[in-house]
């Protein structure tokens, strides 16, 4: 267990920090349709370019694929989806990573070189009862709406791709993706390795997310049945607001910020196991027993899992996560959306919509991101 105190002081050398709102906000094009000030431009370099379609299945470097100490930054991936057997999964997990298969009573297993994959049907019920048991019946017939989980460990970027090829396979063998029914809801979750646990690495790129949320959840909606159930859902704007009118944070004034407004998993991007990795007693206090496992990862909830579709890739979400993160690396164009958020939020004449096309003109323009949806 972290010795809170000593936590609180690696991560309090930064105080609670409000910035001055930008004196320049962005060129006159961009501005929200009520608002006629003039502003300046804003001169950014040329960025990398990430893929224009979903079908894009190249898998962009993170702007910092280290971490502080040296090593590959790797990102775990949680994929669910219906339409298959558990022994299907494994045969085809282990024709492109190898390993040793193996179960118990609810999970199978590829012992790779890698690490361990996990398979196994996302419920509780019965978990533990044998074959053939009425239990294990019932949790089998619950199979139509629950979904069967491949976890993934975590994996350098360079691998990432064999296990897209792992999803074209799938996808052949008859997978059903979100799309598949109407209380579905499958998602895909990546677990992404943070540089380190200093809010230096960990509080720009919340602000990035808090941010730019509306503009992934618009440029290209989930699936309604994942906007209906409680498992991704937004930011509050409350968070969003103080977010945005703090330029830094330690980690003191970030665990109250999020734990006050935020005492659940199910956000799009869920911070409660980089809270825990950093001071568990202090998430328990407010969390309890919760399902919440500590790592030094950002947990992205709130891709669909397309494994259906032809042109879906995972690739498309991890480099719209690289948008997020290269958009942190940047102090100033953090400034120019913090500032362009406040002057959206004191415009009574502006609508939600009004800040999601702000943020995707901005991305496009300053060249964070050149696709403006699918279909």
């Amino acid at each position: 267990m972290r010795d809170p105190d000593r936590t609180r002081q690696h991560h309090g050398r930064h105080a609670r920090r409000r910035h001055p709102r930008a004196s320049r906000i962005l060129d006159g094009s961009l501005r929200f349709p009520s608002v006629g000030a003039n502003t300046t431009n804003v001169t950014l370099p040329t960025r990398r370019r990430s893929p224009r379609s979903a079908a894009d299945t190249r898998f962009v470097p993170l702007p910092h694929p280290e971490t502080r100490s040296g090593q590959p930054r790797r990102t775990g991936v949680e994929l669910e989806f219906g339409g298959l057997a558990e022994s299907t999964v494994v045969e085809i997990v282990q024709s492109h990573f190898g390993g040793t298969a193996s179960r118990d009573a609810r999970t199978h297993f590829v012992e790779a070189d890698c690490g361990t994959f996990e398979i196994y049907l996302d419920s509780a019920i019965g978990k533990d009862a044998p074959d053939g048991s009425l239990t294990a019946r019932g949790r089998e017939l619950g199979r139509a709406i629950v979904p069967l989980e491949l976890v993934a460990p975590p994996l350098a970027t360079a691998d990432l791709p064999k296990l897209q090829q792992v999803a074209v396979d799938l996808r052949h063998a008859g997978v059903t993706g979100t799309d598949g029914g109407l209380l579905l809801g499958f998602g895909m979750h990546l677990n992404i390795a943070t540089r380190s646990t200093d809010m230096d690495d960990i509080y720009p790129t919340i602000r990035a997310y808090a941010l730019l949320e509306d503009w992934l959840r618009g440029s290209d909606p989930i699936d309604l049945s994942r906007r209906i159930l409680p498992f991704v859902d937004p930011y509050p704007r409350s968070f969003l607001g103080a977010v945005a009118e703090t330029e830094v944070m330690d980690f003191d004034a970030l665990a109250s910020l999020y734990l006050q407004h935020n005492r659940t998993r199910n956000r799009g991007l869920d911070l409660l196991p980089i809270l825990a990795e950093i001071d568990e007693p202090r998430v328990r206090e407010i969390m309890g027993d919760e399902k919440i496992g500590p790592r030094p990862a950002f947990h992205y909830r709130l891709p669909d899992c397309r494994l259906d579709q032809p042109q879906w890739s995972i690739a498309y979400d991890f480099n719209r996560w690289g948008v997020i993160e290269a958009v942190a690396a940047e102090p100033e164009v953090l400034a120019d959306l913090a500032a362009g958020w406040q002057r959206y939020h004191d415009r009574w004449t502006t609508m939600r919509g009004d800040w999601r096309a702000w943020t995707n003109d901005y991305l496009r323009t300053r060249e964070f991101w050149h696709w403006e949806g699918r279909g």
